[in-house]
């Protein structure tokens, strides 16, 4: 493995060319406060971030990335359009032994412009596969933004479409909701009693001392938002099928917009981010990219940070066990979150230059 010394010099390769593509160079501090990554990802944050206190800070995590604290500083007052790069290192939690790094360098490349998301797309993606090319690397695409869409359209209680958009980046636990939300799977009993107790007016406990950080109030709204979803029709069996079957599109990006075209026909609710799919991949062939052979998974980003909401890819070496080598996406919905009010379109990408220098070291002379 490449050493740190051999990573920096791969680090400082990809910052020049960032900064040759018109970003300015920013830092973040490696200590971030963990209420804002908490308020965006809840609890699951902490099995992939280091935790710590600070006795007048309060809460701080090691940075699990950078894409987060450049998005608030650009909120804060960047001016617009802005290209931004960075370069430091990152921390990770591995959840059993492994042999990916739980700190390594990251460098990116982030693009905040309103003018044209499409194009600013194709932009980041284009550069990246420059600068990656000579390693033989493989391209996925993807796009939030249509799962999304079709989640959107579901004939059922909103209740129900935002539960399973919550859990769009966790997908066992969407599977479940889907196929509980369709009526394939039963209620657990224990929630089938309390949903029959609700029903005759019994409220669980209703004197019991409150623990916990809910209210009474907010405790009967969700009791009240558990009777609304047990008495709900099931989500038509024939939109259970076109979100499983849209979860399982993948192939080359033209078949499957093709492929998109038809399923919008019965599913219109994700005729408009299709019809951006297309504007991306003539933005991307305007680049010089051959999409006719670059790979589209539906499912593609949904194991990622939770905060990409359309457009998304990785690159990845032929190793299956090695982690993406660049991945990045759109992550518009982020910027509206962190801009108290404010929001720009905003895509970007990050590499790791420790598993670069590997590769090229690997590579016969």
């Amino acid at each position: 493995m490449a050493g740190k010394a051999e990573a920096r010099a791969e680090a400082a390769r990809l910052m020049q060319a960032f900064l040759d593509a018109g970003a300015r160079a920013v830092e973040a501090d490696i200590l971030q406060p963990a209420e804002t990554l908490l308020d965006l990802y809840g609890e699951d944050i902490r099995a992939r971030a280091y935790v710590t206190n600070d006795p007048l800070r309060g809460e701080m995590m090691l940075r699990p990335d950078f894409t987060v604290p450049v998005v608030q500083m650009h909120m804060a007052g960047g001016a617009e359009p802005a290209r931004y790069c960075y370069a430091g290192e990152v921390f990770r939690k591995q959840e059993r032994p492994s042999a990916r790094a739980v700190e390594y360098l990251q460098v990116g490349y982030e693009v905040f412009d309103r003018d044209d998301p499409v194009a600013a797309d194709a932009e980041v993606f284009s550069l990246f596969d420059r600068l990656l090319s000579p390693l033989g690397l493989r391209a996925i695409t993807g796009d939030i933004a249509i799962l999304t869409a079709a989640v959107r359209g579901l004939d059922t209680i909103d209740s129900r479409k935002r539960a399973l958009l919550r859990h769009v980046w966790r997908p066992r636990r969407f599977t479940r909701l889907l196929e509980r939300f369709g009526g394939l799977q039963p209620q657990p009993e224990s929630r089938q009693r309390l949903i029959a107790n609700l029903r005759a007016g019994r409220m669980p406990e209703a004197a019991a001392p409150l623990i916990g950080l809910r209210s009474r109030v907010e405790i009967e709204a969700r009791l009240a938002a558990l009777v609304e979803d047990a008495e709900a029709p099931p989500i038509p069996a024939q939109q259970v099928a076109q979100i499983e079957a849209l979860l399982n599109l993948s192939g080359k990006a033209g078949a499957a917009l093709d492929r998109l075209r038809e399923m919008a026909a019965e599913m219109p609710a994700i005729r408009a981010a299709t019809d951006r799919l297309a504007q991306r991949l003539d933005a991307l062939a305007g680049r010089g990219i051959n999409v006719d052979a670059l790979d589209f998974e539906a499912s593609h980003g949904r194991s990622t940070m939770e905060y990409y909401d359309g457009f998304v890819f990785a690159f990845h070496a032929p190793n299956p066990d090695l982690p993406p080598v660049a991945s990045g996406g759109r992550y518009d919905a982020l910027t509206a979150v962190l801009g108290q009010g404010r929001s720009i379109p905003a895509v970007g990408g990050v590499i790791r230059p420790g598993l670069v220098a590997d590769l090229k070291g690997a590579q016969p002379c």
